[in-house]
């Protein structure tokens, strides 16, 4: 066969076959025939185009088979979870640790990797390419090229004014078309990735800290936990009809109701809401290439340390002391090289005793991530049951996915309060504080959407929208009006509040310092 042919061969194939969401979207929104062939028409050029680019000499079989597997996997993702893939989906992938990549590795994955991958892929092997003389190898491309850009223009021509109006109100197309939108992403992110780091910004230079008239001469604590894919729609704090949050209930909290995140992924939230930047102004350089909060507070003279039972810190704590707890692997609380999120409390009182002075202490958890949300909780929390028990989404009913899914946050709910009791247990010696956020929500099944990773522009609310908690110590509702707090607690607010709110509770002063964002400012019962 001659390569051409291969090429348009296997193009219409990931047309007809990868394609399902794209084409489902389409039909759906436009379903006349002369439209639906003309842009058939127009994807088939740029995939052909893409190909014959790629498919060159000895390296054409092994650049179709990465293209064929990619895609493959592209369409299982997007058909059964709603995945759509931008740059930020590409750094989520990359920076996703063993375990959980492991735990998409489902049953279901490797039938359709099987029909959809390998027997494609095994199909271009027993092809015997025709090479034909160099003159045919050149001209061959040129063809292509020519016959593309002569479909590309006549498409464009005669069904531009559709074409446009369908990417526009349909801007989720753009990231579901394989594997133009999987290769485009890769492109962005190692353009990014690659580019020569500069030497690291510094930021808040001059930070130190001033204790205000009035405060307390005693040590303060603040801990800070980084939640994992709790969405605020779950929250029965929030209005959430299940008792979700029963011992989170008892305990004098102020509830934040309006708190958006600054992504949809871990790889973006969490450096983002660590920096000073906001959500607007921020980009994926700044998490190795710009000092955050905790450097700020290191050099404030403020006692910092990281603890994790994620996937990583995305570089947020680099310069700073910090812990994995995963690799512990006690049995009461781990399994598989996983932890249970009450593993961030082990040893946490030694933390605490060791410290000299004031200190942010920052637990990252592991949450509710998915897809195997079962794994998440001890059998003592499945209080919402029948539950999904297997990371292969689509083998449960709905009610099931979000019974396992409350249970993750009912286990949460769980940890979160026995850090409180921890805290309240040192109120002899010491001012406390708990700070508590998601990272960014997850969808459950609404729209046809689960786990998360749209892109923000056009990500659903329940991806978005995420709890924020804060409890203070009998010492520092002394210096904190709590009921002025409250007033204030369906403000609109988002991670762009954190940075802010921590230099303040800690009285750190320092010229990136912004008080108008700072969740405590406005209700300091302090002068100075």
């Amino acid at each position: 066969m001659r390569l051409a042919v291969l090429n348009l061969g296997i193009s219409v194939i990931l047309i007809a076959a990868a394609n399902a969401a794209f084409w489902q979207t389409v039909l759906a929104t436009r379903p006349q025939p002369l439209f639906v062939a003309a842009l058939a028409a127009f994807a088939l050029a740029l995939i052909n185009l893409f190909l014959t680019a790629v498919t060159w000499s000895r390296l054409a079989k092994p650049a179709l088979y990465v293209v064929v597997l990619a895609s493959a996997a592209a369409s299982h993702f997007i058909a059964r979870y709603g995945v759509l893939f931008d740059r930020d989906m590409i750094a989520n992938m990359v920076q996703t640790d063993l375990r959980e990549a492991l735990e998409l590795l489902n049953p279901g994955f490797i039938a359709w990797m099987l029909v959809f991958g390998l027997l494609p892929c095994l199909a271009v092997y027993r092809i015997r390419i025709v090479r034909g003389s160099w003159k045919s190898r050149l001209a061959e491309p040129l063809a292509v090229l020519l016959g593309s850009v002569m479909i590309l223009g006549v498409v464009a021509a005669t069904a531009y004014q559709p074409l446009a109006s369908l990417l526009r109100n349909h801007r989720e197309l753009r990231y579901q078309i394989v594997p133009l939108n999987v290769i485009g992403a890769a492109v962005s992110y190692a353009s990014r990735s690659l580019r020569t780091p500069g030497r690291l910004e510094p930021v808040g230079t001059d930070a130190r800290q001033v204790l205000p008239a009035g405060s307390s001469s005693r040590r303060r604590i603040a801990i800070i936990v980084v939640g994992e894919t709790a969405r605020a729609a779950n929250f029965s704090l929030l209005g959430y009809g299940r008792e979700t949050n029963p011992e989170l209930a008892r305990q004098e909290l102020i509830v934040l109701r309006n708190v958006q995140s600054c992504g949809t992924a871990t790889a973006t939230s969490v450096p983002c809401m660590f920096q000073d930047a906001g959500r607007a102004a921020y980009t994926s350089a700044m998490a190795t290439g710009r000092e955050n909060l905790l450097d700020v507070l290191q050099r404030a003279g403020i006692e910092v340390l990281w603890r994790e039972n994620n996937g990583g810190c995305k570089h947020v704590c680099d310069r700073v002391p910090s812990e994995t707890l995963a690799h512990l692997d006690l049995a009461d609380l781990c399994d598989g090289g996983q932890c249970r999120d009450e593993i961030l409390l082990r040893g946490l009182q030694e933390r605490i005793d060791e410290v000299r002075g004031d200190a942010v202490i920052v637990l990252h958890m592991l949450g509710s991530h998915g897809p195997a949300y079962y794994k998440r909780y001890p059998s003592a929390f499945a209080t919402f049951a029948p539950a999904c028990e297997t990371a292969d989404l689509a083998r449960c009913e709905r009610e099931q996915i979000v019974n396992a899914y409350d249970n993750t946050i009912r286990y949460t709910d769980h940890v979160l309060a026995a850090l409180i009791r921890l805290l309240e247990s040192n109120a002899a010696s010491l001012d406390s504080a708990m700070l508590y956020v998601s990272d960014h929500g997850e969808s459950l099944g609404e729209h046809g959407i689960y786990l998360h990773g749209i892109p923000y522009a056009i990500a659903p609310r329940e991806q978005t929208h995420v709890p924020m908690l804060a409890w203070l110590s009998a010492g520092l509702r002394r210096q904190i009006d709590i009921a002025c707090m409250r007033r204030h607690a369906d403000a609109p607010l988002s991670h762009d509040n954190l940075y802010h709110s921590v230099l303040g509770l800690m009285h750190v002063r320092t010229s990136v310092y912004r008080p108008e964002r700072d969740l405590f400012s406005p209700c300091s019962q302090l002068s100075g």
